[in-house]
């Protein structure tokens, strides 16, 4: 019977790093929609759809890359640099935010494409 996992230590750190990132930017989201449900602030759908792409793009990445599938890979990857494609779209700067958000959404990023996280996923993802 084959094992889901929700992370997996015994792929490189890199990827195991990614994995907790993914999953911690999909709860700050879940929070951040909270957080805007009880104030005032109303949401157009292309904010719905930021939240639901980071949200849903975020657990289904990590899970498929602790999982070690290509498509969990590639969903992970994606949603690494789903924010930055959000804010070229919304007329933004994407370097614009603070400086905390950014620094985890390009170490998202780096941690993905890093030559070592490549090779396991060449290697071992189905």
């Amino acid at each position: 019977m084959e094992r889901r996992r929700w992370l997996n230590q015994s792929q490189p750190q890199t990827l195991v790093i990614a994995c907790f990132l993914l999953y911690i930017n999909a709860a700050f989201a879940v929070l951040t929609l909270l957080r805007i449900g009880g104030s005032t602030i109303k949401l157009s759908g292309w904010g719905v759809m930021y939240f639901i792409v980071t949200i849903g793009g975020g657990v289904a990445g990590g899970n498929g890359v602790a999982n070690e599938r290509k498509w969990g890979y590639v969903v992970a990857v994606l949603t690494a640099f789903w924010p930055f494609v959000f804010l070229l779209l919304a007329g933004a700067n994407p370097f614009g935010v603070d400086t905390i958000t950014l620094l985890i959404e390009i170490a998202l990023i780096a941690l993905l494409l890093h030559p070592q996280s490549r090779e396991y996923q060449k290697v071992w993802f189905k």
